[in-house]
């Protein structure tokens, strides 16, 4: 997939579909359906038109050689994520990515860990 089909975003209920193939690398409409269906109810009918959507949009390719379709992502989790995050941050605050981690660590308690890691970006950042 080209970086001009990133402009297509992927709804939320595509993104609980890229999710799980991006955890498993490849499956069947019936191994997402079981996925999604521990976290929510979901028809196995709807999780497959999703699928078939997703399919025609260039999001997934399919394995057609079995009985199943085994379906994977064409898609990476980096690309969309970073496609997702820049236009909310474009969208929610004016393009600021100071902004956005300013409420981001104004609003949650952050462990020491996690303070850490953040630190250790930011040293990275600062020394490239």
């Amino acid at each position: 997939m080209n970086k001009q089909n990133y402009m297509i975003q992927p709804t939320d209920a595509e993104l609980e579909i890229l999710k799980v193939l991006w955890k498993n690398g490849s499956a069947s409409v019936r191994s997402v359906h079981e996925i999604l269906s521990t976290e929510k109810e979901v028809g196995y009918t709807t999780t497959l038109k999703f699928m078939q959507i997703m399919h025609e949009k260039g999001f997934l390719d399919r394995d057609t050689s079995q009985r199943s379709h085994i379906y994977f992502p064409l898609v990476k989790e980096k690309d969309i994520k970073g496609s997702l995050l820049k236009n909310f941050m474009k969208n929610t605050y004016e393009g600021s990515a100071s902004k956005l981690i300013m409420q981001a660590l104004g609003n949650n308690k952050m462990s020491a860990n996690e303070l850490d890691e953040i630190k250790a970006l930011i040293n990275k950042i600062e020394n490239i």
